[in-house]
């Protein structure tokens, strides 16, 4: 008898390749519950449920009396959010997956190699303190009352649709690509050289699918990265490879950015100094213990020249400019150099 899986959301980076893995390759029974925005991306077997999450009622009418292998969550990011999942959910799965944050393990890190045990505690960053929290609720739960938990944390993730950057503006990534394509200079947080990992989705759909229905993941949480990690020079210098272009790195501090950034509504406290300016290497020994199938097949160098072939091809869906920030690097640029010169 085949399993059948519930997703809340379903629709999003990392969770279109895992339903796709699921209903492709795994055949398992899979349900998205979500408002219908993006039902296009769902692959054809999928038992679509329209409806707001936060109408418990609807959504109670909507499943009936089906239970679920697995339900797995990917729009919860507030207490709130994940009491009304329990409220919804207990007693109705075998088990619930918490999508979490690997950006909720300590800032500043006491050490650059992330492990499951590694201290959850982020000052910077308030979405990563609403993740702790909604874990610390989820695993109290499993204690005392049994609620079949498996807290998931990824870290930077990225799909055909995006390009991982450190420094953007609210439109996302298509600003830098342009600035690099126009031969301008690209703002690198820091000096380029802390590291980082990028994960290629259908990648981490492999651990994430080999974690559902497994005995061994109940009331655990997990890590799932990709096993290459890179500066965010060689990050930065890998798409000007792909583009055919000469990377002209400018690289600002990340408290300088955060000084003159967040005024504009750039929140580079949080995705700076709170994630993507820390080093950080993921030991992943426990996903694979659990996952013997879990690797690396998409390098980076591969998968941002599947992403750019495709947002180069797309560019009514992807290639958002953003003057607001575009001008603004040039304003900060041009404060630094006049700075070299004056002092």
């Amino acid at each position: 008898m085949g399993k059948r899986a519930l997703f809340i959301g379903g629709t999003g980076t990392i969770s279109t390749a895992i339903v796709k893995r699921l209903v492709n390759d795994l055949d398992w029974e899979v349900w998205v519950l979500n408002r219908g925005n993006r039902a296009n991306v769902l692959p054809d077997g999928v038992k679509q449920i329209i409806a707001d999450i936060n109408d418990e009622e609807k959504v109670l009418e909507a499943i009936g009396d089906t239970t679920f292998d697995t339900v797995c969550e990917f729009i919860g990011f507030t207490l709130d959010q994940i009491k009304r999942d329990v409220r919804l959910f207990e007693g109705r799965t075998k088990q619930y997956m918490f999508t979490s944050s690997a950006s909720a393990y300590h800032k500043p890190a006491a050490s650059y190699i992330i492990t499951e045990g590694t201290t959850l505690a982020n000052p910077y960053w308030q979405y990563s303190r609403d993740k702790i929290e909604c874990e610390e609720y989820l695993m109290k739960k499993y204690k005392e009352d049994g609620f079949p938990v498996t807290i998931i944390r990824p870290s930077h993730t990225y799909d055909e649709r995006n390009i991982p950057l450190g420094v953007h503006g609210k439109n996302g990534f298509w600003q830098v690509i342009k600035r690099m394509q126009e031969g301008k200079p690209v703002i690198i947080q820091g000096d380029g050289s802390s590291l980082w990992t990028v994960t290629w989705n259908a990648d981490f759909a492999i651990g994430y699918t080999g974690l559902m229905g497994n005995r061994h993941a109940i009331g655990e949480a997990f890590q799932i990265t990709s096993d290459e990690t890179l500066t965010w020079d060689q990050i930065y210098q890998t798409i000007a490879d792909v583009l055919g272009v000469k990377l002209n790195a400018y690289h600002v501090s990340t408290d300088f950015l955060r000084a003159v950034g967040d005024k504009y509504g750039f929140d580079f406290t949080g995705s700076l100094l709170g994630d993507k300016s820390v080093s950080v290497v993921f030991d992943n020994k426990k996903l694979k213990r659990a996952v013997p199938d879990m690797r690396t097949n998409v390098r980076f160098d591969m998968g941002v020249r599947y992403a750019l072939d495709y947002v180069l091809a797309h560019p009514e869906e992807c290639q958002k400019e953003d003057p607001e920030f575009d001008e603004w690097c040039d304003k900060v640029i041009a404060s630094l150099e006049d700075a070299k010169l004056n002092i």
